[in-house]
């Protein structure tokens, strides 16, 4: 039985988990190698808000307060109908206080580089390549790389993703779900028109349009719509189709888009995966969307990817085989994660209701839901972390 401080864990994906993965070894002194199949980390991609929750697995590793410095604080976090009049809400700002942990919202790029700022010397990320297969004999573990070459190790963690090629060599190869509806997600520099720290989700009829602040002068914002699977936006009329789509929406929809360079939309559509009681076997396990892959409603895909880094690495260090390392990791993550994913689902398909009389009778009871009850929810999340 090799010792923790003597292992190689090898990680598949150089995302938001298998990053923050690699820094949680980092700092525990425990070698690790990130195979990532782009070319380069470039400043791609949107926002995400990295909730309390996130925040406090980022403090155990020691990077809270640098994921802070690069993003925005949270005030106050609000649902609206399309008049602009509030359905319900939170003042986040005071449940950071009481909970001493803060929700920051951040370019997707920036928390990335100050996670592979931590992550290790160069050579701990290995870019252009990618783990195709797998090969476990009880001992070692060794990878099948895209460029042909092998690499072995003491553990194998898959953080690649929602098409996860290790987790198909784990799991089997099967289906994602498609949640019904599409997104769209952008990133303007409309700091002027936003108040700071003022997170807003607008629901309409089959449609959503949330506006984030993110620092560095920017807001993220995120739409979603109710479509068939696959369907494309004409070439060069993304941004059309929004504006047509969110016309008559309240302030500043409308001029967000304007403010948009097209350059700077992405459309996916939305899929997740219905969980699974395990994701680990012998020396392989998966972390973030390769393991409980949820729709983005709970805001928690990220920072349950987080969570996952920072629990494993506690874990793969801990005295002990690697086996029983692992099986300590899914005792920890697996209850918790699979419960956010039916939660995330659930959410999705309330919020995205196209029915007036329905939209009407969910409206009200929200409005009638106490604070209270959604600062109970933040507190749990916080609270809930092992």
């Amino acid at each position: 039985m090799t010792s923790p401080s003597s292992r190689h864990v090898l990680i598949a994906g150089a995302g938001i988990g298998g990053l923050t993965l690699a820094c949680a070894l980092r700092r525990a002194g425990v070698r690790a190698t990130v195979f990532e199949r782009a070319e380069a980390l470039r400043p791609v991609g949107a926002g995400i808000i990295v909730q309390m929750n996130a925040a406090v697995a980022l403090r155990r590793i020691g990077l809270c307060d640098a994921v802070v410095a690069e993003g925005e604080r949270a005030e106050d976090s609000l649902i609206l109908d399309t008049t602009g009049a509030r359905i319900t809400g939170v003042d986040v700002r005071s449940v950071q206080e009481e909970l001493d942990a803060p929700m920051v919202s951040i370019h997707r790029a920036r928390l990335q580089a100050v996670l592979r700022s931590h992550a290790g010397p160069d050579e701990t990320v290995r870019l252009g390549v990618s783990v195709t297969g797998f090969q476990d004999d009880g001992a070692r573990v060794t990878v099948a790389l895209s460029d042909g070459g092998t690499v072995s190790g003491d553990v194998l963690v898959g953080a690649d993703g929602l098409h996860s090629a290790v987790r198909a060599g784990l799991l089997g190869a099967r289906p994602t779900r498609y949640s019904g509806y599409t997104s769209w997600r952008g990133i303007c520099p409309a700091s002027d028109l936003v108040k700071a720290g003022h997170f807003t989700e607008t629901w309409g009829p089959g449609a959503r349009f949330g506006i984030v602040p993110i620092g560095h002068g920017e807001v993220y914002w995120y739409a979603t719509l109710n479509a068939p699977q696959g369907a494309q936006d004409a070439p060069g009329q993304t941004l059309a189709v929004l504006q047509e789509r969110f016309a008559g929406w309240h302030a500043p929809i409308a001029r967000v888009l304007a403010a948009t360079p097209p350059e700077r939309v992405l459309r996916t559509d939305i899929h997740d995966r219905p969980p699974v009681r395990s994701w680990s076997r012998g020396r392989v396990t998966l972390l973030g969307d390769a393991a409980h892959p949820m729709t983005p409603n709970l805001g928690q895909g990220g920072c349950q990817a987080i969570e996952d880094g920072v629990v494993l690495g506690e874990c793969l260090t801990a005295p002990g085989n690697v086996e029983d390392a692992l099986k300590a990791y899914e005792s920890h993550r697996v209850r918790r994660a699979n419960a956010l994913v039916v939660m995330s689902w659930r959410m999705g398909r309330l919020a995205q209701w196209e029915s007036p009389a329905a939209r009407f009778v969910r409206d009200a009871l929200f409005r009638r839901v106490p604070e209270s009850a959604a600062r109970r929810q933040l507190q749990t999340l916080v609270q809930g972390l092992r």
